[in-house]
Order: C-alpha cells, then sequence, then structure tokens
C-alpha cells in the first residue's frame, strides 16, 4: 500500500512563497502520475496542478499558472509544489496524490488511488 507524506506548509504573507514536499513509499514511484489538490474550509477539493513520471506532462488550473511550479525527484521518491506570488485565496489544505502506475496525469479526483494527510496553507493578507 502507497503512502504520501506532505510538508512544508505554513502561515505566510500575501506575496510569500513556499515549497511543498511530498514523498512517496513504493519502488513504483518513477511510473506513477502524481498531483496536488487543495480543499478551502467548507469548499470541495480541487485539482492544483499535476505531472507525469517522466515529467514530460505539466498541467495547472488556470488560477495558479505562472505562480506555482510542480516538479519531481524521482531518485528521492518525492514531488514538490513551488508555490510564489501567494495570495490569501490559495488558503486551503494541499493534498499530494498518487494514481495507479503507467497511467496519465490527470485533473480527476476520482482517478488517484493514493492521499496524504494533507498540510496546511495560510496566506494572510
Amino acid at each position: 500500500q502507497v503512502q504520501l507524506v506532505e510538508s512544508g506548509g505554513g502561515l505566510v504573507q500575501a506575496g510569500d512563497s513556499l515549497r511543498l514536499s511530498c514523498v512517496h513509499s513504493a519502488r513504483t514511484f518513477n511510473s506513477t502520475a502524481m498531483a496536488w489538490f487543495r480543499q478551502a474550509p467548507g469548499k470541495e477539493r480541487k485539482f492544483v496542478a499535476a505531472i507525469s513520471r517522466r515529467s514530460d506532462g505539466l498541467h495547472y488550473v488556470e488560477s495558479v499558472k505562472d505562480r506555482f511550479t510542480i516538479s519531481r525527484d524521482n531518485a528521492k521518491n518525492t514531488v514538490y509544489l513551488q508555490m510564489n506570488s501567494l495570495r490569501p485565496e490559495d488558503t486551503a489544505v494541499y493534498y499530494c496524490a498518487s494514481r495507479a502506475p503507467n497511467l496519465v496525469p490527470t485533473a480527476r479526483a476520482p482517478d488517484y488511488t493514493s492521499w496524504g494527510q494533507g498540510t496546511q496553507v495560510t496566506v494572510s493578507s
């Protein structure tokens, strides 16, 4: 069973940056598409960014393009989300998610079979 552990959240001011990390527990990581989702209080979980197994496919929700960057280090079994120019509306719990091996990344939460516990990101104005 895959385990995902996120870290890197915190309380920052608008305009600041944070980098989230997510460590994947299985040897299949380098065959696995990964994604970040976020959930604000009282709202549904929403897609943020996704990356293919070889980093040749990157996908972002429109609201974070040019501010957030998803990347991965297959040697470290880790996916990252670099978040720049943070805004109060980016405040949410951020979740890392993985698909089953050898599938392409998508923006649909039901396509992801393993989830981390989440890390809180709070952006003050």
